[in-house]
Order: C-alpha cells, then sequence, then structure tokens
C-alpha cells in the first residue's frame, strides 16, 4: 500500500497528519510550473539536480543558489532516514553559508510553541522534551528520525517554530468548511484559501489506487480537499508570519513537512505565494527504486526547485507494529481497525477487532502510548501482546523482523 494513501486513508475516520510521500504515478504529472512541467530530468543517486538549470549541485551550491529564498519547503517521507539526512545536510549547509536559519515543523500544532522555545534555549532534556512536548501524541513517528536536526537546532540556537493546526480545526474543516472555523483557528490561515484546482485534484488522485479513487467522490472527496488545504494554509501562513516577524536580512524558513504539500507548488507554497513578496523555492529527495521495486529514471522538472536521489529503501530504521487503533471513536481505545499487509502485527497474527490490551505488560490505552512504547525495540526484537480476541484473554508472541528483500 503507497504510504500516502495510507496515511490519507487513516485521515479520513481519525483526522491523521496528511501525505507523507506521492507515489511514483506523482512523479511524472504534466502540472506546477509551466516553464518546466513539460520536460523531465534525470534522476541521480546521491545527487542534487537544480530543475531550472538541469545540473547536479552539491548541497553548498545548493545553499549558494538559495541565496534569494526566504522560504525553503523541504518534503519528507516521515519513515525514512535518508530523508531527514537530506534536511539535516541542508540546513547545515545553508547555516554554514551564514544564513539565518529558522525550522518550521510539521509535527507540532501551534500551541505548542512554547515547548519548541523551551528545547531551543536548553531547558529540557531529550526525555523531558518528548514528555512535555507530547512527542508521541502530537506524531507519530519515531524520535531517532529527527534527532539530529533538533539537536544540531538547540546546539547553534536555530530557533524552531509549530507550525500545523490543531488536530480538532484540521476536522471541523472537513466536516464543516472553513466558514466554521472559530476566529483564533482562522486567524493562522492566510486571508484567502486557494482554491482546489484541476492541477491539485490531478496531484491529489494520484495517490490513491484505482479502486479507492471509486470511493473517493462527492461530499468525502470534498472533505479531505479542505482538510489537506487546511494544513497546507495553516503551515505556509504560520512559517510565513514567523517568518516575518523573527527574520533578519539573511534569514530563511526552512519548512519540514510531508511531500505531498510541497510537490509542484500546489500544497502550502500556492497557499502562501500571493501574500509574499519574496522567493520560496522547494526541495524534494526521490528514491531511485519505488515501494514495488521500479526503478525511477526520471522525474517531472516541475516536481520541485531541487530533487535530491536516494536509495531504495526495503524497510524502515525503526520498526513499527503496523495496526490502526480505535482510540477515542470507540469504546474499547486498543480495538485493531486496521492491519497492515505484511507487517510486523499481519505477521504475528494480529487481526482486525482484536483489542491490544498491553505490550509486554504495558497498558495500551492510546495509539500515543503504543507509539511510545514500541519506540524502545529494534530489529530482531520480540516482544508479548496481550490481546482480547472474542472477549477471550491471551497472550500473542510478537516477533519484530523484517521481510526477506
Amino acid at each position: 500500500m503507497k504510504p500516502c494513501r495510507n496515511i490519507l486513508l487513516a485521515a479520513i475516520a481519525a483526522t491523521l497528519p496528511a501525505a507523507a510521500w506521492a507515489s511514483q504515478d506523482s512523479l511524472h504529472l504534466k502540472i506546477g510550473d509551466p516553464a518546466r512541467s513539460g520536460q523531465e530530468q534525470p534522476l541521480v543517486l546521491d545527487g542534487i539536480r537544480d530543475t531550472a538549470k538541469g545540473d547536479l549541485v552539491t548541497p553548498a551550491e545548493m545553499a549558494r543558489r538559495l541565496a534569494g529564498s526566504g522560504i525553503l519547503f523541504i518534503g519528507e517521507n516521515h519513515t525514512n532516514l535518508d530523508f531527514h539526512h537530506v534536511q539535516f545536510r541542508t540546513i547545515k549547509a545553508l547555516h554554514e553559508a551564514g544564513r539565518q536559519v529558522m525550522i518550521g515543523l510539521e509535527m507540532f500544532p501551534y500551541t505548542e510553541q512554547a515547548v519548541l522555545d523551551n528545547w531551543v534555549a536548553g531547558r529540557y532534556t531529550e526525555e523531558g522534551f518528548l514528555a512535555l512536548g507530547n512527542w508521541y501524541g502530537n506524531w507519530s513517528y519515531n524520535w531517532n528520525y529527527y534527532r539530529d536536526i533538533f539537536l544540531y537546532a538547540r546546539d547553534h540556537g536555530l530557533r524552531m517554530y509549530a507550525l500545523n493546526s490543531p488536530r480538532p480545526d484540521v476536522n471541523t474543516v472537513r466536516n464543516k468548511g472553513f466558514e466554521a472555523l472559530a476566529p483564533e483557528a482562522r486567524a493562522h490561515l492566510p486571508p484567502q484559501i486557494a482554491p482546489a484546482t484541476e492541477d491539485y485534484k490531478t496531484l491529489f488522485r494520484s495517490v490513491f489506487d484505482r479502486e479507492d479513487a471509486l470511493h473517493m467522490k462527492g461530499p468525502m472527496l470534498e472533505g479531505l480537499y479542505r482538510a489537506q488545504m487546511m494544513w497546507d494554509g495553516t503551515m505556509g501562513w504560520n512559517a510565513l508570519q514567523a517568518l516575518k516577524a523573527d527574520g533578519g536580512e539573511k534569514a530563511i524558513m526552512v519548512v519540514l513537512i510531508g511531500a505531498g504539500h510541497v510537490t509542484y507548488g500546489l500544497g502550502a507554497e500556492r497557499q502562501i505565494d500571493p501574500f509574499y513578496d519574496g522567493r520560496i523555492s522547494s526541495l524534494v529527495p526521490v528514491t531511485v527504486v519505488d515501494d514495488e521495486g521500479k526503478p525511477v529514471k526520471q522525474v517531472r522538472a516541475s516536481l520541485a526547485n531541487f530533487v535530491w536521489g536516494l536509495p531504495e529503501e526495503r524497510a524502515t530504521v525503526y520498526p513499527t507494529l503496523g495496526v490502526s487503533l480505535m482510540g477515542s471513536f470507540g469504546k474499547a481505545t486498543g480495538q485493531i481497525i486496521q492491519v497492515s499487509k505484511d507487517s510486523v502485527a499481519d505477521r504475528a497474527g494480529l487481526r482486525v477487532g482484536d483489542v491490544l490490551l498491553s505490550i509486554d505488560g504495558t497498558t495500551i490505552d492510546s495509539s500515543n502510548t503504543l507509539n511510545r512504547v514500541f519506540a524502545a525495540y529494534r530489529w530482531g526484537d520480540s516482544v508479548i501482546a496481550r490481546i482480547s480476541r472474542d472477549g477471550v484473554e491471551q497472550d500473542l508472541p510478537v516477533a519484530i523482523r523484517r521481510l526477506r528483500p
């Protein structure tokens, strides 16, 4: 199943963060910047392609070419460590080039700004930051994917900014529309929301398999459009306002968000472009082999201003169980509502309808707890999952192993 599709489908039920990454189909769409949408350019492993000039550059040269940009959106696949290495190296190159680097973050709603200020000021240990910042409540992904970036920001005094919308606000927009937002939430959006154009809809639909697309129609699809535009608008607008408030002459706001919010300039960039006189740039890493084992030799030039080729990812660096829980939407918060195919849970025999009671004796009372607990395990470990199946409690051994390539 495609990563982006997984997260978007989860958003329908639980308003989770959207759009981790795009399918290979999404890499070749004739949309976006008209000057580049008519051509494709080679993708080179460990090479950075400037899609306007067509040449390969180093991280340092890319930083020099970003001299005129005040905002840089870097797309990520949340669970691919190489994507985060790209983000780290870009931030480091810009800092070493003398820029005032400001870091915008998708994983924190704007209501959590104080915790980031305290982190950069050195007031928290790592453990304290994860607890007080509710890392696994605000974000379900392993802290270690982002650790180097956060440590670098703290050690070099680079301010970090919480950009995202609180989840209830996204849910309101998805179900009722922007007009239902409270004034406080509306203040974190651009004065006008750019509508869902045909290019935007083409990109959005490309992440779904055909059988899913048959069901993504009418009010449900329109609600998903609104939710995605809510994320785009809030993150872009909060980044822009922080840049204007705190940025000096050499400032650049580097925004770390899912690639679905970046590609073709149709996400956050499109929402704030009418309100910013400076230059906005984008960087999107792309793996040279897709999740189905097919090579990616070229990408559409309009995908981003810079495209960084990365190696194939056979498995995530840090394991996940591979289930979605009912959470606050049902009576049993630990009830399993989805088991990803070929996941650790699937191979261990966990089923939809099982209630996950504990992992190695730790009570699982929410998805947040499950994410926090499972983050401590590594490939090769094993755990005991206590479950209730058809009203009968039992212990199920779970081997945390990767699939064979």
